[in-house]
């Protein structure tokens, strides 16, 4: 479901209507509106707003134009008053110099902004089971951090720092 969508579900909930009435006024099923109930706890989460620290999309939109013209990260960097390792970081991880796209980035790094992030060991069941044996012979969590890094170097599920 889409955010404006959500957003007018928790108007229709808050001026004191109940679930049917918000799935009839919406066109959409009961299950969906208790849904996004549920999934905020019954309340009604706060806006996400963006920090001044991280990009805009308008200085993503900046860096895209920079590219297709040909200029040197350091100078979109200087164009936009930022460090010139942020600009090499947004476009290496974002498809670097050829396929940077600004909106797609600017999703992606909106996507994964998202709080409270799941806990690695609850995603990844294979990490969880090696983590647990590793308790069971009474490893510290530094050591089992120590050990994964060592013994599995290039698999970033199994990285896990304390």
């Amino acid at each position: 479901m889409d955010e404006p969508t959500k957003n007018r579900v928790w108007e229709l909930l808050g001026a004191g209507f109940d679930c049917p009435a918000v799935a009839r006024s919406l066109g959409m099923g009961v299950d969906s509106v208790r849904e996004v109930e549920a999934n905020a706890g019954g309340v009604r989460p706060r806006p996400r707003l963006r920090s001044e620290r991280v990009l805009s999309l308008e200085e993503r939109e900046e860096i895209s134009r920079g590219l297709a013209e040909g200029v040197f990260l350091r100078d979109i960097a200087v164009r936009l008053g930022r460090a010139p390792s942020t600009i090499s970081r947004e476009v290496a991880h974002n498809g670097g110099r050829a396929n940077y796209r600004a909106l797609k980035a600017d999703r992606r790094a909106w996507r994964f902004a998202r709080r409270p992030k799941p806990a690695k060991l609850v995603t990844c069941p294979r990490l969880a089971r090696e983590v647990e044996r590793l308790l069971e012979k009474r490893f510290s969590p530094r050591q089992i951090s120590h050990f994964l890094a060592r013994t599995h170097p290039s698999d970033p599920e199994r990285l896990w720092s304390i």
